[in-house]
């Protein structure tokens, strides 16, 4: 099994920056892949980036050229760094791992964090 957590959400000015990490513990040789999904008030859980066990990245269109994922220095760490922050990324941000590579459907994540807000205010 494995164990995920977030840090780093947070309170943000519209055009500010924040970084979220995502620390995996116990059975981290399972995973394949990474991904950031958040989700908003009344609207439907999407993913945001995902980052493959070799570095690859991926990122939804909203976020392109704002968002950067990326494997951490400590071991098992993944970041997203958010910058260009707007009140429409206002969320909880969750971290998922998957065994597959890339996959695009949070049902195929098979493990997720506990979430951290994420608020940006105009």
């Amino acid at each position: 099994q494995v164990q995920l957590v977030e840090f780093g959400g947070g309170l943000v000015q519209a055009g500010g920056s924040l970084r979220l990490t995502c620390l995996a513990s116990g059975s981290t040789f399972t995973i394949n892949s990474i991904a950031w999904y958040r989700q908003a008030p009344g609207k439907q859980r999407e993913l945001v980036a995902a980052i493959s066990g070799t570095g690859r990245p991926t990122y939804a269109d909203s976020v392109k050229g704002r968002f950067t994922i990326s494997r951490g220095d400590v071991k098992d760490t993944v970041h997203l760094q958010m910058n260009s922050l707007k009140p429409e990324d206002t969320a909880v941000y969750y971290c998922a791992a998957s065994r597959q590579y890339m996959p695009t459907t949070g049902d195929a994540y098979d493990n997720w964090g506990q979430g951290t807000q994420v608020t940006v205010f105009s």
